[in-house]
């Protein structure tokens, strides 16, 4: 067998939420991988700042313009896929984020949740993978294949203090992604999967504050989040690339139903 089971030539990749920070670098480094990346946002000044970025190094990438938690504008967007015969093999789900108001302080207690924010946390995490495996499945079932990698968390695995809303729905990320492994392979054939790729802690522009001061030292919530990683650090960006590039590629061809965990080992550690 002469085939590379990690070449990702030629495998069209729709994306969305690659305009985050780790996002960005994900598929920037398949784009340099051989693969066209199809980005997929909200925001229509930073897809073309991504898609232009990635053909300045020689990349193949176009944009398409959705809200993921707004069925309609998907659906609008899948349309614009099939006009343009943009063809993908994959469907990446990297869209999320948090608020305050979803966020119980070390002053607060449960009754002093924001429930419209909550809710708006679970539209974006969970919703906003949802509709789109909804919405461009029927490509999928069509062509007589398809591989979904969702995008998880850690909290989604060991709840913690204070991010109540943002660990719930990340927790509903892995529940779906197991579920539909399941569902899509005894209903539609092996061809398809469905796997989670879970970040431990990485910095962002959304936990900076909340893990680091203004001069760059750790918080006291950042402090404890290092004493319980064995590695002894916070992911990086590059820390992604080659569990998604695994998971993207044909070498996890009877890989489904799995949540792949790269976080320095903070899950496996018990504190003692």
């Amino acid at each position: 067998m002469n085939k590379n089971l990690f070449s990702l030539k030629d495998k069209g990749i729709l994306f969305s939420g690659a305009t985050g920070v780790l996002g960005s670098e994900m598929s920037k480094y398949l784009a340099r991988q051989g693969a066209h990346i199809i980005v997929l946002g909200r925001n229509i000044s930073k897809v073309n700042n991504l898609v232009d970025a990635i053909k300045a190094e020689g990349g193949k990438a176009d944009g398409l313009i959705a809200d993921v938690t707004d069925q309609e504008d998907l659906e609008k967007s899948y349309s614009e896929l099939q006009e343009r015969e943009l063809d993908f093999d994959i469907l990446i789900n990297a869209a999320g984020g948090n608020q305050k108001g979803a966020v119980i302080g070390p002053d607060q207690t449960f009754l002093d949740l924001n429930i419209d924010a909550l809710r708006e946390v679970i539209d974006l995490n969970y919703l906003g993978t949802v509709l789109p495996i909804f919405t461009f499945l029927p490509y999928f079932l069509k062509q007589g294949y398809g591989n979904i990698i969702n995008i998880s968390s850690m909290a989604a695995e060991r709840p913690m203090t204070r991010v109540m809303g943002y660990a719930s729905a990340k927790a509903g990320i892995d529940n779906l992604t197991k579920f539909l492994s399941v569902e899509l392979a005894q209903k539609h054939g092996p061809n398809f999967r469905v796997n989670a790729l879970a970040p431990g802690f990485f910095l962002t522009d959304q936990n900076r504050e909340l893990l680091t001061d203004p001069s760059g030292n750790l918080t006291e919530r950042g402090k404890q989040i290092i004493d319980h990683t064995p590695m002894d650090r916070f992911g990086q960006p590059e820390d992604l690339l080659g569990a998604i590039h695994w998971l993207c590629s044909d070498a996890s061809g009877f890989v489904t139903g799995s949540v792949v965990k790269v976080d320095g080992g903070f899950s496996a550690y018990s504190g003692v």
